[in-house]
């Protein structure tokens, strides 16, 4: 006989979950007391809010390959941490949400904070259920396991009725769920060797979710024995070294327009990983579904993404990592006709990625250039969204797997909680979070997270007083007629000392550089505030050279 709640704990156990992040609810109390018997194997993070704990899972996720489980109680912890959810989908990222739930004796009365979460979460995640047997418990997050990391990795979404969680039941002990991913079709990998020795201007596309380190390790082989040209999806940068010969940059917003040339102009294009979003294919406009006019081959571990939007003339459902391997094993192509232009793709992206100097009191792109000059390689920098972040895409070098946290999803206050996340993961590791004022603001009271567990992140804080993204789109739309984006905004510093870390204020470029060395040589927390002029909108654009445009 065992309680519901001791159920769920077993299951996070056996499963290899290390950490949880929450805000408490009465609602799921009886988990949380099951958490207090095992806390010398899995650490309750307590958040501040369920947003920021949410997307610390989110985090925690991309970083380990394991669902990030995230613990809320019923109606206002469901609905705030709804943002973790969405990005956790739009980001393939396995994460397992648990929520308490009313009671089942008062289940559609609309009994205080009930939410039918089925109906709430239905697009948002990738399977949501109720568990109202407490004796199924090991049945239904074994399902969870499974389902959050199988094919498409995406959020699980489980409400737990409070006297389940409390009721006690005979079950079986709940085992790990062993994955099985999906194979590599030898036809498959023959078929695609045939159609790379015939390609005349081939470009490699990666990303997406579940991406390993083994797969980047047999995408450089495979790279390098065909001198092919690789380019990263929209906030998938670290899944090949930036610096290596045969990076090509990245595609997403603010993408090298050479690049995009050479996207449209490829012969195949070849997609492993991402799904093809929005982002990714500017608009659908830099590639138009269903058919585009470039030779498409798309690898997905998923079959239901292939074909979902673009119409592949090779779709190929496989495991990433396993295809790639694959890949690397196979005869490369001699003399290829293509590897100058390897060469001059990233000699184009060198050149994207060098910032001009700006008559600015604070300079962003030489900001990000002392960023990476200073920061190890195996440095994590997370961000959420923003015009700021173009910058940190377009400027800072990602050098491998796990060094890059940033939302697919487009949702601000992502940056701040992600850090804390990885800090948490990686104590051993630099960890940056940039984010706007207005970002910032969405989530910055889980620097109070960062201070109770010691997580010695370097938030940096860009402040130009308004929402810059949206004015950007309003002066361009409506100029001179500012509506709903300007900000007044708190010492961003002082904020931090509160906190009981160090805070540094930067009005001119040439301040940024002991502050950055200061905060790294910190033994607590620090937060560096960027004040910025608003008229710099972009790299290269102004606020007056948009407007009516």
């Amino acid at each position: 006989m065992r309680t519901g709640g001791q159920m769920v704990v077993e299951a996070l156990v056996e499963n290899g979950i290390d950490r949880v992040f929450c805000v408490p609810g009465e609602s799921y109390l009886a988990v949380l007391d099951a958490l207090y018997d095992v806390s010398n194997r899995i650490h309750v993070t307590v958040c501040r809010q369920e947003g920021g704990a949410a997307n610390m899972a989110e985090a925690y996720g991309k970083l380990t390959g394991k669902p990030g489980v995230v613990l809320v109680t019923r109606g206002p912890g469901a609905t705030n941490a709804s943002i973790g959810v969405h990005t956790g989908f739009q980001d393939s990222t396995p994460m397992i949400v648990l929520i308490g739930q009313v009671a089942r004796d008062q289940v559609d009365r609309e009994a205080f904070q009930e939410i039918d979460y089925r109906r709430m979460y239905g697009e948002m995640a990738k399977w949501v259920a109720q568990i109202d047997d407490t004796s199924r418990v090991p049945e239904y997050m074994s399902r969870a396991f499974q389902t959050a990391t199988a094919g498409r990795p995406g959020p699980v979404v489980l409400a737990l009725p409070e006297d389940m969680l409390s009721g006690s039941a005979e079950a079986p002990e709940t085992r790990a769920v062993h994955l099985s991913r999906p194979g590599v079709s030898a036809a498959d990998v023959a078929a695609f060797r045939d159609r790379l020795a015939t390609a005349t201007r081939p470009l490699l596309l990666v990303g997406g979710g579940g991406w390993t380190p083994a797969a980047t390790a047999a995408l450089t082989t495979f790279a390098e024995a065909n001198n092919l040209p690789v380019s990263c999806a929209f906030r998938r940068q670290d899944c090949f070294d930036n610096l290596h010969p045969l990076y090509a940059g990245h595609v997403g917003i603010g993408a090298d327009p050479a690049l995009l040339e050479r996207v449209k102009a490829a012969d195949p294009l070849i997609v492993i990983g991402p799904r093809l979003g929005e982002i990714t294919t500017g608009g659908y406009e830099v590639l138009k579904p269903p058919y585009i006019p470039q030779p498409l081959v798309h690898v997905h571990p998923s079959g239901e993404e292939l074909n979902r939007v673009f119409a592949a003339d090779m779709p190929i459902q496989a495991d990433v990592t396993a295809f790639l391997q694959a890949c690397a094993a196979f005869e490369p192509i001699l003399n290829p006709v293509w590897a100058e232009d390897a060469n001059a793709a990233h000699a184009s992206y060198m050149a994207f990625s060098e910032p001009a100097a700006l008559d600015t009191a604070v300079d962003m792109g030489a900001v990000m250039c002392t960023v990476r000059d200073k920061l190890p390689a195996d440095a994590i920098i997370a961000n959420g969204a923003g015009n700021y972040s173009i910058w940190v895409h377009r400027y800072f070098r990602f050098r491998g797997p796990g060094t890059q946290l940033a939302p697919t999803s487009g949702a601000m206050g992502y940056g701040v909680p992600a850090a804390v996340a990885a800090k948490l993961r990686h104590p051993e590791r630099v960890v940056v979070s940039f984010a706007g004022d207005g970002c910032f603001q969405m989530n910055g009271q889980e620097i109070g997270t960062a201070a109770q567990y010691g997580a010695n992140v370097i938030f940096i804080v860009v402040n130009n007083g308004i929402y810059g993204t949206i004015r950007m789109h309003q002066e361009r739309r409506y100029p001179d007629r500012i509506s709903g984006t300007d900000l007044v905004n708190p010492d961003f510093a002082k904020l931090c000392e509160a906190y009981g870390g160090k805070g540094f204020v930067v009005t001119e470029t040439s301040q940024f550089e002991a502050a950055l060395d200061a905060a790294m040589a910190a033994d607590t927390m620090s937060l560096i505030e960027l004040r910025v002029d608003p008229e710099i909108v972009a790299p290269g654009r102004t606020m007056t050279s948009i407007k009516g445009n």
